[in-house]
């Protein structure tokens, strides 16, 4: 019996490596597809957020003009970007890359994992792994576009304008805007999963809505903690972060109601 249960275990182990295998193969065609054509995507999406027709910048002023008749944003015509180490370029290509590898295959490494938890759920579970394997990256995806289109626009606009002294010149290193990029733009697909995570822990019986609603307050201290963490130190992008996982908390809360109610009408064999 003991016999079964090991081959069993390592069973599963081989199976799982089976899929990270897999994911792991995606992402490098992903980062590799990425690296061929880094110069256009550096330019364009990498950069993109620190130019005046930046679609942010270019809705948000054109409100402006409506509401006040004048901008509200208009950054220097120049980001002008340092190299301070001798590999720091081929570094940050190997980053994007592999972030943009990432988010290129995440639609397959959901699938991956899907395929490998997906015998020890529920026949109901199962009828519905579609809908949840687009559910999951569309949420990745979601949390991403906000970095980078919401949360990312605002504080590069907030580390440009804000200055001390005219006699300082502002020239940026290439991997602190890096570090800035990924943190925001990584950090807010992660954190947008958290649905995620309150459906299969409502699923199992460990979370329940109540308990989401009894410690809303709670969580919304922790919300603001993250969003800080997230984002740099101005408080306009900190909010832009935190307003979106206060929606996707409560979000949660009905899908963890959801969720609730069939996990007992299951356990009633109803």
């Amino acid at each position: 019996m003991s016999s079964e249960k090991e081959m069993s275990f390592w069973g599963h182990i081989g199976e799982l490596r089976g899929h990270l295998i897999r994911s792991i193969i995606a992402i490098v065609i992903g980062a590799i597809i990425v690296g061929f054509n880094i110069e256009w995507l550096m330019d364009n999406v990498f950069f993109g957020p620190t130019k005046n027709d930046f679609p942010t910048f270019r809705l948000i002023n054109y409100l402006s003009r409506e509401l006040v008749g004048s901008d509200s944003f208009h950054l220097p015509d120049e980001f002008r970007v340092q190299q301070k180490k001798l590999f720091q370029q081929f570094n940050v290509m190997m980053a994007v890359s592999i972030f943009g590898g990432i988010v290129a295959a995440f639609p397959y490494i959901v699938w991956e994992i899907w395929r490998f938890v997906s015998p020890a759920l529920h026949p109901n579970e199962k009828k519905n792994s579609a809908f949840m394997i687009n559910f999951i990256w569309v949420l990745f995806i979601i949390g991403v576009l906000t970095g980078y289109f919401l949360i990312l626009p605002l504080a590069i606009n907030f580390g440009l304008l804000f200055k001390i002294s005219g006699s300082i010149e502002q020239l940026f290193d290439l991997s602190d805007y890096t570090t800035l990029f990924l943190q925001v733009v990584l950090g807010m697909g992660v954190l947008f999963l958290f649905p995620v995570i309150v459906y299969f822990l409502t699923n199992i019986g460990i979370l329940t809505p109540m308990f989401l609603r009894t410690y809303r307050r709670h969580a919304i201290v922790l919300i603001m903690t993250v969003a800080a963490i997230v984002t740099p130190a101005d408080v306009l992008s900190m909010l832009a972060a935190a307003f979106p996982l206060l929606i996707l908390y409560e979000f949660s809360v009905m899908l963890s109601a959801r969720v609730y109610k069939r996990v007992q009408k299951r356990g009633l064999g109803v």
